[in-house]
């Protein structure tokens, strides 16, 4: 029975394929075939055993249970994949598996193997919700609220601004994990301690052609493992991502407040909220992410902590890996497709949006009064002042700006009634906001088609 909820219930079955146990085994056997492959190109083993290495070297001939079995017997698990696989083999050809080769050479270019395939789905889903982000800012880069600073009403700005922000944002992320890509698809074939000692003078040859034939390319230098600062930065390009879903999530489910309610996440017609209030929308997508996003920043740590294996390796690193990599890749993967279904079908009140802009009667504009008072000659830091001071009247009696300033003997000198209709028409205080959002939208489509 599954007992991790990644098995059940956070995850998606593309990322979920790539880290099975079976999926692990091929890799690992793949890397067999391709050393064996350099070696009979090198004249080390005889072509006909790496052509029946090549034929036998899949898994459901070479069975993960029978791998298994040997594992409860030796206690190490690729030399009992080697094991097993040299029992399938016709001939003598079994005996050259794993020719020259430590655990790691073959276990870390497997992982690689893996990376590749993995980075490829992560890419897809970056990419995808850089989409959903892009076409929600150009459909409201022109939908005015109230910008909040301090949990406080600020200034109006546009939703469009929002998600062009969020959209940016991503893009880095595809930037990083592109960056990373070429740390990371990397492997070796090297031997115990890195020297190549026991490929003898053809060391650098197996090496290439080794990771020429699985399409990745050789490390520059190793020891008996590839350096683990790689792994470390991929955590945290996930902590990265996950903290940019962790943002946007944390915003959808404050806008979704009762005494907000401007955006919502979807809500199905059939949807329970709450085993006992009726009523309840809960926003528990948002919710599951935010969770979710913990448990991904959380894996950064012990990943840097696999940097600083002893001497020229030990095993401290195994145990952590097996489970930070996979799930690092399946839960980054499982938020980024939840929330990209969020923003595609997110739900907007409009009503509750312009309810919001206008519920502080006016002061949200009181910076741009403050600049046209200026630009009639007066001192900025007077206007602040008359306009500070008429704002906490503002809030004590509950009555509107435009009410107050023009009761007041000092601000009713400096403004006619036109003008503050104007000066307090949040439409007109929006700056480039429009026009950031088209100039963002449009660079992030040409840069990522």
């Amino acid at each position: 029975m599954p007992v991790h909820p990644i098995e059940f219930r956070y995850s998606y079955p593309e990322m979920y394929a790539v880290f099975t146990e079976e999926a692990k085994l091929q890799k690992w056997l793949d890397v067999e075939v391709a050393l064996a492959w350099a070696h009979a190109q090198l004249g080390t083993i005889p072509e006909e055993a790496a052509e029946e290495i090549a034929r036998k070297g899949k898994v459901g001939i070479v069975k993960l249970d029978r791998v298994k079995e040997i594992d409860r017997e030796i206690h190490h698990d690729l030399m009992a994949m080697v094991r097993a696989f040299t029992e399938v083999c016709d001939g003598d050809a079994g005996k050259y598996i794993h020719l020259g080769a430590t655990s790691y050479d073959t276990e870390d270019t497997a992982l690689a193997l893996q990376l590749r395939d993995a980075l490829a789905i992560m890419e897809g889903d970056l990419r995808e919700l850089l989409g959903v982000l892009l076409k929600q800012a150009e459909d409201h880069k022109e939908t005015l609220t109230i910008g909040r600073t301090h949990g406080q009403h600020a200034v109006p700005m546009t939703y469009g601004m929002k998600f062009a922000i969020w959209a940016s944002e991503v893009s880095r992320h595809l930037d990083r994990l592109d960056a990373a890509r070429g740390r990371l698809l990397v492997g070796k074939m090297s031997g115990a301690v890195g020297t190549m000692a026991s490929f003898g003078e053809k060391g650098f040859e197996v090496q290439r052609l080794t990771m020429e034939r699985l399409g990745i390319e050789p490390v520059l230098i190793a020891n008996q493992v590839v350096q683990r600062d790689r792994l470390a930065e991929l955590q945290c390009v996930f902590g990265l991502i996950a903290g940019t879903l962790d943002k946007i999530a944390r915003e959808i489910r404050n806008l979704q407040r009762t005494e907000i309610s401007e955006m919502f996440e979807p809500f199905r017609q059939d949807q329970v909220g709450s085993s006992t209030m009726p009523h309840k929308r809960n926003p528990h997508k948002t919710e599951r992410v935010c969770g979710l996003a913990r448990l991904i920043r959380s894996n950064i740590v012990p990943a840097l902590e696999t940097i600083a294996l002893e001497h020229e390796r030990d095993i401290s690193n195994s145990s952590l890996e097996r489970i930070i990599i996979p799930e690092g890749f399946i839960l980054t993967d499982y938020i980024l497709r939840q929330m990209t279904g969020i923003l595609r079908d997110a739900v907007f009140d409009y009503e509750n949006i312009e309810r919001n802009l206008n519920l502080t009667l006016g002061l949200c504009l009181t910076e741009k009064v403050m600049i046209e008072l200026v630009e009639k000659g007066i001192g900025r830091q007077d206007a602040h002042e008359m306009l500070r001071r008429l704002a906490m009247k503002c809030w004590k009696e509950r009555r509107s700006l435009r009410e107050v300033m023009l009761e007041d003997e000092e601000a009713s000198g400096l403004v006619t009634e036109a003008e503050l209709d104007d000066w307090l028409n949040p439409e007109n205080y929006i700056g480039t906001a429009v026009e950031q959002v088209e100039k963002a939208v449009k660079t992030l489509r040409e840069r990522y088609p």
